[in-house]
């Protein structure tokens, strides 16, 4: 072999080799150091309270060598300013803060990438409210300005032709509160009633004695809407994929062990609320709470148009149009993890990737 063939049979054997060198050598990992995950201490985040106190995140995200911080809030509205900040890449959040969040950014913000919980809120009053009428004139309580409950009494009374603005005036004054607040003031009788989640709306009905005037499922199909889904920051979706589907399977793995094991759920649950708030909810509280909510992946997508529709009838989301929403759903993970567990398929209804 001459010189020059010999020096053509090398630079062929190397280009050789680089082409069979695996094509994610030199790429960025999926897995990110360290994930920031938003949550609340209510029973309507359930499974995520679940997930932490069992560490089945953990189970996934360590062995990764990923580390997963907890992040605790009382309202949706200051998870998505959370998001927005860099504070957190994660979050089990309501539906109508995932809205706005969403439709504020053009669609920058997040992606919905698993559901979580359906139902859980009671429009909770005094007993001598006995029906819509009688609400006029009277303080009602909310957990958020924007939030998923604020919405709903919202657009509901506007549905029933009673007034309300941001400002608190108009038929009937609403005034968002902190969860645990909306509690004492009801105690005090400075407010009329309240659009809760769970657990509160059961503590107003057994510790303060207020009646139910209006259970939410009532309002929807087959009592089907979602309460708490789980969104990812949009850049670290793209970026860390594997992360976010360790996350998924943790969450997964959590709905699974509840509807196993709903006692050792229930206790779990109450772990992770004391360990917050300092105390523990009352058995009657708990189990009238978990009767009122179902856990689920599956997101409920065709409520979302709904949600976003009261949000706008009750003057708390500006620019919607029909297309608002288009792509806030990727769920393609969950149902690749759903897939490989034998579970069934959830859609995102036209509104982004499944």
């Amino acid at each position: 072999m001459n010189r020059r063939v010999k020096n053509i049979s090398i630079l062929l054997a190397g280009l050789l080799t680089l082409l069979s060198a695996p094509a994610h050598a030199d790429s960025k990992p999926a897995t990110a150091q360290v994930i920031r995950l938003g949550l609340f201490a209510n029973v309507t985040h359930g499974a995520a309270l679940v997930a932490k106190n069992q560490k089945f995140f953990e189970k996934y995200l360590t062995p990764a060598g990923t580390t997963i911080q907890y992040v605790t809030f009382s309202a949706g509205p200051a998870a998505i300013e959370a998001l927005k900040g860099g504070a957190i890449d994660m979050a089990f959040i309501g539906p109508n803060p995932t809205i706005s969040g969403y439709v504020g950014t053009q669609g920058d913000l997040l992606r919905i990438v698993a559901g979580s919980t359906s139902g859980g809120a009671e429009l909770v009053v005094k007993p001598s409210i006995t029906r819509i009428a009688d609400l006029k004139g009277k303080k009602i309580a909310s957990p958020s300005l924007g939030n998923t409950q604020d919405v709903a009494l919202r657009s509901w009374l506007k549905s029933h032709g009673l007034k309300t603005n941001i400002a608190g005036g108009g038929d009937v004054t609403v005034i968002p509160t902190d969860n645990s607040q909306s509690l004492a003031l009801f105690q005090r009788g400075d407010i009329d009633g309240a659009w809760l989640p769970e657990p509160w709306s059961s503590r107003l009905v057994l510790e303060a004695g207020a009646k139910v005037l209006i259970n939410e499922k009532s309002l929807w199909p087959k009592g089907q809407f979602v309460t708490t889904n789980l969104v990812a920051e949009n850049k670290f979706l793209n970026k860390y994929p594997d992360t976010i589907s360790q996350v998924i399977q943790g969450e997964v793995d959590a709905i699974n062990f509840i509807t196993a094991q709903p006692s050792a759920a229930k206790s779990a649950v109450q772990s992770e609320i004391a360990s917050v708030t300092g105390k523990r909810l009352s058995d009657q509280v708990m189990d009238r709470a978990w009767s009122n909510l179902t856990f689920t992946f599956d997101p409920f997508a065709s409520s979302l148009n709904k949600s976003a529709s009261n949000a706008v009838a009750a003057g708390l989301l500006n620019n919607f149009s029909a297309n608002s929403l288009k792509g806030i759903y990727d769920l393609r993970i969950l149902n690749k993890i759903l897939k490989a567990a034998k579970l069934p398929f959830v859609s995102a209804r036209g509104l982004g990737l499944q």
